[in-house]
């Protein structure tokens, strides 16, 4: 909690003396460098020079990471597990390194990924390259089972996708449902974003909350990122910002927690009126609970015992919000720039440094990124 006091009150110090000052030239430092600084354990499990990975899943020790096009094609696969340093495609090249054939059939471009309580990867396909339209059949959700790498699931997304949808992360929920609910974020390329709910049994989809307070960037967001004070400004962005994009369940899947990119709050619904399609976008926004600050966060993640874990990029940190609403921090770095993919399971929480901070079209067509891009581990254990 003194940890969130603190960063509350730079925040406000930044807030009142931010007009009329001049960006100063970003302070990069090299991911290899020694970790001075370094807060709690942090184990570097992967280091990979190219491309830059963002979504990140473990299963009974293996680890799967995804590697999105939105932001520049790249010839590597799009989702791959890490094998021996090296990236492999899974389930196999022809569904996850091809470029060839009905985009349906094939990863385009995936971003989050996830688990169900059975184990199985979940991943949500933007299906969005760089400078070029959503195809038919590129936004879709995909189940794989990741012992035998069977596709059990394969949904296109087409009543709630829009041209300028970003399909970003996504959580399963296996208690509503035949086969279970899929919740979504589309943190949207142009500004309308809102949560998708998906039912995987029927395929029927749509979108809530759409434009509404707890899916969009905050007014006046303000962030400190490699030495500079950044406000967000959509039609000048200067740093990864947008709507609706963290989000994470609750261990018994009864709550769904999410928050907008630029944005310090944390909002939640409880799953049995989101996962009701009876219920209209009007009706659902009188159950959102606003649950109150949560610092910078781009991705969300929750424990087995129901402790939500929070990237923070602009403390080159991972945060914890306990059950009872306090937060800590857990780890420190100043490798970790900007920490994207968050996942935790019952022996640690691990995170993509996704260096998207440093993207050319946020520093005048200069990349500031510094490969290799890591993945690490930061060993945690029950409260």
């Amino acid at each position: 909690m003194h940890v969130l006091r603190a960063f509350l009150l730079g925040t406000c110090l930044w807030g009142g003396v931010a007009t009329g000052l001049q960006a100063a030239e970003p302070r990069i430092t090299s991911n290899q460098d020694p970790a001075f600084g370094q807060i709690g354990t942090v184990q570097i499990i992967a280091s990979i020079t190219d491309p830059d990975p963002s979504g990140i899943a473990v299963v009974n020790g293996r680890l799967f990471l995804t590697f999105p096009k939105h932001d520049g094609d790249h010839p590597g696969p799009v989702l791959a597990e890490w094998k021996n340093g090296q990236l492999v495609p899974f389930p196999s090249t022809a569904f996850a390194a091809s470029t060839v054939g009905s985009p349906q059939s094939r990863l385009v471009s995936p971003h989050g990924m996830t688990t169900d309580t059975r184990g199985n990867l979940w991943i949500i396909d933007d299906g969005k390259i760089k400078g070029l339209p959503i195809p038919a059949g590129g936004a879709k959700v995909v189940g794989i089972n990741p012992v035998t790498g069977r596709i059990i699931a394969n949904i296109v997304l087409k009543d709630a996708l829009l041209p300028g949808s970003h399909m970003n992360d996504l959580r399963i929920d296996l208690t509503h449902g035949k086969k279970g609910t899929v919740y979504i974020t589309d943190s949207s390329f142009d500004g309308h974003p809102a949560l998708v709910v998906l039912d995987i049994a029927t395929g029927q989809q749509r979108r809530v909350l759409e434009n509404t307070r707890s899916v969009m960037p905050d007014t006046g967001y303000q962030t400190v990122l490699d030495g500079r004070v950044l406000r967000y400004d959509p039609n000048h962005p200067t740093f990864p910002a947008g709507g609706a994009d963290g989000i994470t369940l609750s261990p018994d899947s009864s709550r769904l927690y999410y928050a907008p990119l630029a944005s310090r709050r944390l909002y939640s619904l409880p799953t049995d009126k989101l996962a009701d399609f009876a219920l209209n976008s009007q009706e659902l926004a009188t159950f959102v609970v606003d649950e109150g600050e949560k610092g910078a966060a781009d991705g969300l993640t929750t424990d087995p015992w129901g402790r939500i874990y929070t990237t923070a990029a602009d403390h080159d940190a991972v945060f914890r919000r306990n059950v009872d609403g306090t937060y800590e921090m857990v780890a420190s770095d100043p490798r970790f720039v900007w920490p994207d993919g968050i996942f935790a399971d019952r022996q640690a929480v691990y995170v993509v440094m996704g260096q998207w901070s440093r993207l050319p079209r946020l520093h005048d067509g200069q990349d500031m990124r510094k490969p290799p891009f890591l993945v690490v581990k930061i060993p945690i254990t029950a409260p």
